[in-house]
């Protein structure tokens, strides 16, 4: 029997309630910058003492302790390696030494970088300045589904691009969890959360409480392809970085309701 799909945790940033949280973070990623720049590679790769491999983990497991295993900054480092440049079979020991050191560079580079987002987190927590709405976008534990296609457009300052991204993200998943491939927009989400005789069903459908939830979605899902969707296609609409991430979370109930969705009958 085939094993369900799980969807990847979604991406969350930490939320630092005090400075005396950030001033350890801080002061942990400057212990791990003067690890790396004690570190004598040449030695290291010559003996093959372990040293490197060590100082890396100790980078990565930084992070993922500050910032946290879900966080944007462990997404993106998590994989990190202390080498730049071109890699191959053959390489001279001088070139491994080399581009070791480059990547040392790199990744104290990426560490300063870290030191400096704590220090602004600081900054806002003194000062307790109203965050703009880009800087709360990890803070809304949105679906994986929408964060995957909108995340980036939207920290770029594409907010109305991250829009449209996630109601065709959304569209899509509609899909899969139904079947239905054959349909599209506002067909398609009349037929698959139809009260009648839905596809997906939200409920039991035993009651008329029941019965006029599943329509009320229909309607909320329609309300979207109709009015997010199909306009994004063709113009994006106008409007404040606060009303993009407005649409962005809706879209992301919405898909975290198709996740919870049960199957009510055969796809057609």
């Amino acid at each position: 029997m085939a094993k369900r799909r799980q969807d990847p945790a979604p991406i969350e940033a930490r939320v630092f309630q005090t400075t005396d949280e950030i001033d350890h973070g801080i002061a942990k990623l400057q212990r791990r910058i003067s690890e790396l720049e004690q570190l004598d590679i040449a030695r290291a790769k010559v003996n093959d003492t372990g040293e490197i491999t060590v100082a890396r983990s100790n980078v990565r497991e930084a992070i993922r302790e500050i910032f946290g295993p879900n966080s944007p900054e462990f997404h993106e480092h998590e994989h990190l390696d202390i080498w730049a440049g071109p890699m191959y079979m053959g390489m001279h020991s001088s070139e491994i030494v080399e581009g070791t050191i480059r990547g040392r560079a790199q990744v104290v580079g990426i560490l300063n970088g870290l030191i400096a987002r704590l220090r602004e987190k600081r900054e806002d927590l003194t000062s307790g300045a109203t965050p703009r709405p880009a800087t709360y976008f990890d803070h809304l534990n949105l679906h994986p589904r929408i964060v995957d296609v909108s995340r980036d457009l939207f920290l770029d300052g594409h907010h109305w691009e991250a829009v449209f991204a996630a109601a065709k993200a959304l569209m899509n998943y509609i899909k899969e969890r139904s079947g239905r491939h054959d349909l599209d927009g506002a067909p398609l989400v009349r037929t698959v959360f139809s009260r009648n005789s839905p596809v997906l069903a939200f409920n039991d459908l035993a009651s008329q409480t029941d019965q006029d939830e599943q329509e009320g979605m229909m309607h909320m899902f329609e309300g979207a392809v109709l009015a997010v969707r199909n306009p994004g296609g063709h113009a994006f609409p106008e409007g404040s970085e606060q009303r993009a991430v407005e649409y962005v979370s809706f879209l992301s109930l919405l898909a975290y309701r198709v996740q919870e969705a049960r199957k009510a009958k055969a796809s057609a």
